[in-house]
């Protein structure tokens, strides 16, 4: 060792060793880095053999901290050598910069796991019984402020700042801000009841009747609340507004409803019962047609020009498009049975009565 020293010496001249150590710890600290990027590559590949999905979240959110952290150290290292050399006073920021950067990492590597940890709970790849996206989100945010604050607060107490005259302050300015901000605070504290609450979540369809709103929830942040109305336009809502309004959920309903008046001909009165009796029967054999819920097939009414009855039931199915299938089938399947019967559906007619005597011919006309 002893000769390559006096080797570099005499190639380089004493005065410029120190230049090439510092090239040399550079390149050591990026080589370092590549190395374990790779052995962190070779982690990853054994941890997807195994069933638990929190291994490789952990070996994820490790490895940019790890290699960071040896380029940092590598370069600050440097760094601190080239200003010793130089009898520079920077020389003793050194040391707060390195644990600055170890503050900084271990924010990071914490920020990262959170995040992968979100994604492990919702998503039904990587667990059995995913759990609520929205509640899962908000979590996950109160975590990731938690672990930045503190964070900061511990570098600002590494670099000689008062962490208790910091909290005095902020509790004094926190009450003026209050009064001066309280909208956006009320637009926090309705997130958070949204979030706890659960009235909505995100993917659902949701409709106020109080207000003009309705469409699919696309995000819940702490302010607003963006929702894709069906002409495909965002609406961005105040989260304090569903404090004051009624909100419809129609994604969480269990059944959808098909209420239905149809009229007969007064001339198909008779035909009535039969008629009543073999769509309801109809209906019991319906395979989308959920036999559990209410189910009323009855005569209801001498309308104007009809002979009423109607339909009431709920099918199976929730989604949309396959409903009005079903519907459009039900309906088909009661105007089958009203012709089988001999019988017409009613429509608006007017019947003129002529008295005796009167002789109506018929009038020419243009």
């Amino acid at each position: 060792m002893k000769s390559i020293e006096n080797w570099l010496v005499n190639l380089t001249g004493e005065q410029y060793l120190w230049v090439l150590e510092l090239f040399v710890i550079v390149v050591l600290a990026l080589g370092l880095g590549m190395v374990i990027n790779r052995v962190v590559n070779r982690l990853e590949v054994q941890a997807a053999k195994t069933k638990t999905v929190w291994d490789d979240a952990l070996i994820e959110a490790c490895r940019r901290p790890l290699i960071w952290l040896v380029w940092i150290l590598g370069v600050n290292f440097a760094a601190g050598i080239a200003a010793q050399k130089m009898q520079s006073e920077l020389y003793a920021l050194v040391d707060p910069i390195n644990r600055l950067a170890l503050i900084f990492l271990g924010v990071m590597f914490l920020t990262n796991f959170i995040k992968r940890a979100e994604r492990n709970l919702v998503h039904p790849d990587y667990i059995a019984k995913p759990m609520d996206e929205t509640t899962v989100r908000a979590v996950g945010k109160l975590l990731r402020a938690a672990v930045i604050i503190t964070g900061v607060l511990i570098a600002m107490q590494l670099f000689g700042y008062s962490i208790s005259g910091l909290l005095a302050f902020g509790g004094i300015g926190g009450i003026a801000m209050g009064f001066a901000a309280k909208d956006l605070l009320a637009n926090f504290f309705g997130g958070l009841m949204i979030y706890l609450d659960r009235p909505f979540s995100v993917g659902d369809w949701v409709r106020s009747p109080d207000q003009e709103i309705e469409g699919t929830v696309e995000d819940i942040g702490w302010r607003l609340t963006r929702i894709r109305t069906f002409d495909k336009r965002p609406l961005y809502i105040p989260n304090a507004v569903f404090a004051n309004i009624s909100v419809e959920n129609p994604s969480r309903m269990s059944n959808r409803r098909i209420y239905e008046t149809i009229g007969v001909r007064y001339d198909d009165l008779t035909q009535m019962g039969p008629i009543v009796e073999q769509v309801k029967a109809m209906l019991l054999a319906h395979p989308d047609i959920d036999t559990q819920q209410t189910m009323m097939v009855n005569f209801n009414k001498f309308a104007a020009s009809s002979l009423d009855f109607f339909i009431y039931v709920f099918t199976k199915t929730t989604d949309w498009a396959t409903y009005h299938q079903v519907k459009q089938d039900v309906l088909l399947k009661v105007a089958d049975i009203i012709a089988a019967n001999q019988a017409e559906v009613a429509f608006p007619t007017s019947t003129l009565h002529v008295p005796a005597g009167i002789e109506v011919t018929g009038v020419k006309g243009q």
